[in-house]
């Protein structure tokens, strides 16, 4: 249905972002088919962003000039990079297989800044990506050629933390775990928790709806953050959501949310707090077979137990984690469950109890639970230090994000044994096994020009797995560079069509982060002769998320 202007009241978007939505709304409702809509609309939903999908593209003579210029008059000297030796660090986020030098770097130190930057960007038809702490790992901070890398880092500050309301209002360079540390004083702790929580910025993670281990009882971003206020690449301020229970007009956060910075520029964020239970517990479960450790998850979930946190790693991330952490692993063993239990110390012991109860009967070969909080911290240590313990083994690997329903987790499992075989290179697994979250780290040497592709080839297979699998291309790292192929075999033409007419809602020339998320037809074309037939949908019979 086509929303009316009055939906949006004054003050959260301004009257050039309510007339590009009803745009958005218009093709939302003729189901992404162009011909289905009025001349006025199909005008405004001209493909003009695809012309930026190039982000390898060279400027033309003289533009990096003009663009600094220009930038100069709102930016001090420092914050301005633009030779080489200063751009370099900027080349790409977590991902660092794929690179790309910037035109241009700024580094605004406040909001006022931050739109000065994109109204001249906005201005000169310059193509803008925003960039948090750069430990994204699909490359969705990764720099276009012709454009300005927008680093946030320095909107570092902690606005206001009030400990009766339970909130924080943070700017968008505010360290995730900076949050936790400035509440832990009034017993409160901020629950999204990735395992670069040390370094990454809530920025990066609104744009990515970023996880964690404790995801599966405390939500994703998405479920944390109340408010959202932004610029759109025309130095419009947005504001989305409220601190209220609910927030009038459309809800527009959670779209907001996980765009990647397709859609604006994260300016502040305001965040839920919950209170630090008095006890948590950690139920360590070994097994001999990884398809009946999958199993296992399923089974304590259908039991109606929700825990803190449920993980797993198989034999190679166990041993390759335990010389670095020394947290008690059973080596011998296939599979490995983590699943922790908080609250008050009579829920706790209760619900370990059941935890215990399922895993035994899911034929657990040994159960060991954290006997103090030491312990507790030194279990999950293994987990979260998974990433960097690959580069003990390997010189390089190769890190993947899809999701299944937790049925299919010994599946999963089987046939990721299966490709090792078939693409010869090693694959550690590490899930967020609660809510069907994979992980896998394949192992592979850069240098080796055929194992990069080989290990492409992998990650590929795998994507396309959880896609047969009913699942999805990505859970919580994004689409970025990455993934983008693997959205054409998730989405169909159509489906495809309505992200871009949402782009197009807030940003028709296509200038923030072009290239990224959502695939071309064309390229979805190119993809679709090795893997997709005609852009059809494969496995259309299975039902999605």
């Amino acid at each position: 249905m086509p929303l009316a202007s009055s939906a949006y009241p004054s003050g959260l978007f301004g009257v050039t972002l309510k007339s590009k939505l009803l745009v958005f709304s218009a093709t939302f409702a003729a189901g992404g088919a162009q011909d289905n809509l009025p001349a006025e609309v199909r005008e405004m939903n001209a493909p003009e962003q695809l012309k930026y999908a190039d982000i390898a593209a060279q400027p033309a003579p003289g533009r990096q000039q003009q663009v600094v210029d220009r930038l100069r008059a709102v930016l001090a000297p420092h914050a301005l990079l633009f030779r080489e030796e200063d751009t370099r660090p900027y080349e790409c986020d977590g991902l660092s297989a794929f690179r790309q030098l910037p035109m241009v770097v700024a580094l605004p130190q406040d909001e006022s800044q931050v739109r000065a930057v994109l109204r001249i960007c906005h201005e000169l038809d310059v193509p803008v990506v925003a960039r948090g702490a750069g430990t994204g790992l699909s490359g969705g901070a990764m720099p276009h050629a012709s454009g300005v890398v927008l680093s946030l880092a320095r909107l570092n500050r902690i606005l206001s933390l009030d400990p009766l309301a339970r909130l924080a209002r943070v700017q968008p360079g505010v360290r995730n775990l900076a949050i936790s540390e400035a509440a832990a004083p009034h017993g409160l702790y901020y629950a999204p928790d990735p395992s670069s929580q040390i370094a990454c910025s809530i920025g990066g993670n609104v744009a990515e709806n970023s996880g964690g281990v404790h995801c599966l009882k405390y939500g994703l971003t998405v479920h944390n953050v109340l408010r959202v206020r932004g610029i759109t690449i025309d130095g419009e301020v947005v504001e989305f959501g409220c601190e209220a229970l609910d927030s009038p007009g459309l809800d527009l956060l959670a779209a907001l949310i996980g765009s990647e910075g397709m859609l604006a520029v994260v300016t502040e964020v305001t965040v839920k707090l919950v209170p630090k239970p008095q006890l948590a517990q950690v139920v360590m479960a070994s097994f001999e077979d990884v398809r009946k450790a999958g199993d296992a998850v399923a089974q304590i979930i259908a039991e109606g137990i929700i825990p803190a946190g449920l993980e797993m790693m198989d034999q190679k991330t166990s041993r390759a984690v335990e010389p670095f952490v020394k947290a008690g692993y059973d080596l011998d063993a296939q599979a490995i469950l983590l699943a922790e239990s908080d609250g008050t110390p009579e829920e706790v012991a209760e619900e370990i109890a059941r935890i215990e109860q399922v895993l035994r009967g899911a034929g657990a070969t040994a159960i060991k639970v954290s006997a103090s909080e030491a312990e507790r911290l030194r279990f999950w240590s293994g987990r979260k230090n998974a990433f960097p313990a690959a580069g003990r083994i390997s010189p390089d690997y190769y890190c993947m994000d899809g999701t299944i329903p937790r049925k299919n987790l010994g599946r999963m499992l089987v046939a990721i044994e299966q490709m090792e075989e078939r693409y010869q290179l090693r694959c550690m697994n590490v899930f967020h096994a609660g809510d069907g979250n994979l992980h896998p780290l394949i192992l592979f040497d850069a240098n080796d020009p055929d194992q990069w592709r080989r290990a492409e080839d992998f990650g590929a297979e795998i994507l396309e797995k959880c896609v047969e699998f009913g699942g999805t291309v990505t859970g919580e790292h994004g689409v970025g560079i990455e993934k983008i192929n693997s959205m054409c075999v998730q989405f169909t033409p159509s489906e495809r069509e309505t992200f871009f007419a949402l782009k197009r809602a807030f940003d028709p020339q296509g200038l923030l982060n072009p290239g990224k998320a959502i695939p071309t037809l064309a390229r979805c074309a190119e993809y679709g002769k090795m893997h997709v037939h005609r852009g059809q949908l494969p496995f259309s019979d299975l039902p999605r998320f």
